[in-house]
């Protein structure tokens, strides 16, 4: 047999090291691409000018842009056959990324857990991506529900790895090059909002929505080289239980992150991803809107240039957010798809 059919919950053991094929060089022609899917209005990003102007050689690549065509690397060897990716902890973005960067990741297994239906299991990963200098650019652990070949397969032995509730902050910044508050331009950047602006408790509701296109969302994923089934494969998606296409969770995250630059315009790098949970799916012709709450603000050890805010971001789907729908109880509001906690850095 010649081609890969991926793997199934039992083929995964702890230890496990994977190293994923197609390493992919990252172009211009991406970051337009990627723009011009999701808005993203980022000055830091979108300028080099701008860029330049405030420290950094060039505009780096975007941040989730990077986690999305790194979590596509992994995809035929850990999710091409998973039900639902189902959460995300201690990531951290580690050095910027620029256009003309090749990226690579390799994963370990570090956790499985079967489910009691006998038909699935929990498989976790930790993923490092790297630069074509060898460099540590993304270190993040996910964890996806799998689909078993063979239900009356035997499990391999479970063991739910510990992971980090929150990166702290000493943590946070590293790789960032120095920023020039003065070549910081608020004008250009949109929002006169800076770090010392933000308080613990605030919430911002980013008031913009983005109805998910079916076209839009097969790009995406194209982009990202992310071939699971469940995003890409209508026919086989009419059997399943929603009887349709999911859109790939990652995609939620973009726009979400998109949308919240209005009203955090000047939270100029995502540092790390403290814990991430798809509540429930999302479909083409879904409007997505944000709002987000400040957790914590932090002073970064060493750095007069930037502070860190602990955000965390509700996305819903086909309800604005003025009332900033979330966890009610021991659930969440109905029309929540995301929930995701992350630290970003801003200028002071």
């Amino acid at each position: 047999m010649k081609t890969n059919p991926g793997n199934f919950f039992e083929d995964f053991r702890l230890g496990q090291e994977i190293r994923h094929a197609t390493p992919r060089t990252i172009t211009a022609g991406d970051v337009s691409l990627a723009t011009a899917i999701y808005g993203s209005r980022f000055a830091l990003q979108s300028a080099d000018s701008f860029a330049r102007a405030a420290g950094y050689p060039a505009s780096p690549v975007d941040d989730i842009l990077l986690f999305n065509i790194v979590f596509g690397k992994t995809v035929p060897d850990v999710s091409l056959n998973a039900v639902a990716n189902l959460g995300y902890a201690g990531a951290r973005f580690l050095r910027p990324v620029y256009p003309g960067d090749t990226v690579s990741a390799v994963s370990e297994v570090i956790g499985l857990k079967a489910n009691a239906s006998g038909k699935t299991g929990i498989v976790y990963v930790r993923t490092q991506g790297t630069n074509d200098r060898g460099e540590a650019v993304l270190d993040y652990n996910r964890w996806v529900m799998v689909q078993k070949r063979d239900p009356a397969a035997p499990n391999p032995p479970e063991h739910v790895p510990e992971l980090p509730k929150a990166v702290a902050p000493a943590l946070l910044g590293e790789g960032c090059p120095e920023l020039d508050p003065t070549g910081w331009d608020d004008g250009l950047a949109g929002s006169a909002h800076r770090f010392g602006d933000y308080a613990a408790g605030e919430r911002i509701d980013h008031v913009d929505g983005a109805t998910i296109e079916e076209a839009e969302h097969q790009l995406a994923t194209r982009l990202y080289q992310n071939t699971a089934k469940v995003h890409f494969d209508a026919h086989a998606a009419k059997d399943t239980r929603f009887g349709k296409r999911l859109i790939y969770g990652g995609h939620i995250i973009a726009t979400a992150r998109a949308l919240s630059f209005n009203g955090l315009g000047n939270a100029c790098r995502v540092a790390a991803i403290n814990g991430g949970r798809h509540v429930s799916p999302s479909f083409a012709g879904d409007t997505i809107y944000a709002w987000s709450e400040i957790l914590e603000t932090a002073e970064l050890p060493g750095r007069a240039d930037l502070g860190a805010l602990r955000v965390r971001t509700i996305a819903t789907k086909n309800q604005p957010c003025g009332d900033c729908p979330g966890r009610e109880g021991d659930g969440y509001h109905p029309a929540v798809v995301l929930e995701l906690d992350y630290w970003v850095l801003m200028i002071r």
